[in-house]
């Protein structure tokens, strides 16, 4: 069972009848945390990663949260103990996630443990394809403990990871189930 959500002004929940205002329908809150070095995309091998800031990629997953009726919130650390005291955090205030762990996907089992905490449905997502990649990136410690993961596709990963999650919430008895 979810937590209560917020509530976005204007969205009906049921078909509003002739006279009255029609009732709110709850927002999904989408929490987007991304480990070290994505402060940095743009920059940081642009032929790997891509010329895309992310900045720019936050701004495109906002707008297709605002299209979807979901509520983002972002955050990014280049240290293991914040992302997994902010996992912690998320707990009962987020609804799912999307989780870019960088290079701590290979070698992290505080943020995969803080994940099972967390006990969010979660899409795991990265810039590049890690199965072309070098051998040590073809391990995700995180992969069996998120819904899915979204990989190769750049900065649009992002923007698929949230149609991915908002669909695995609303199939799951969310807001498309009432």
């Amino acid at each position: 069972m979810h937590p209560p959500r917020r509530r976005q002004a204007g969205s009906p929940a049921t078909p509003s009848t002739e006279g009255k205002r029609p009732a709110l329908r709850a927002a999904y809150r989408i929490l987007f945390l991304d480990g070290p070095n994505l402060n940095v995309l743009g920059k940081r091998e642009p032929g790997v990663y891509g010329k895309q800031t992310l900045a720019e990629i936050r701004r495109s997953v906002t707008e297709a949260a605002r299209g979807e009726g979901a509520a983002v919130e972002f955050f990014q650390s280049n240290h293991e103990g914040e992302i997994v005291t902010r996992l912690q955090e998320a707990r009962g205030t987020a609804d799912g996630l999307v989780i870019n762990p960088g290079g701590y996907t290979h070698s992290s089992v505080a943020i995969r443990d803080a994940l099972v905490y967390a006990a969010l449905p979660g899409v795991e997502v990265h810039l590049s394809n890690p199965a072309r990649r070098e051998p040590f990136r073809k391990q995700s410690l995180i992969e069996d403990v998120v819904v899915g993961r979204i990989a190769g596709f750049g900065g649009f990963g992002y923007v698929l990871a949230l149609h991915a999650i908002l669909d695995h919430l609303r199939r799951e008895g969310g807001i498309a189930a009432r």
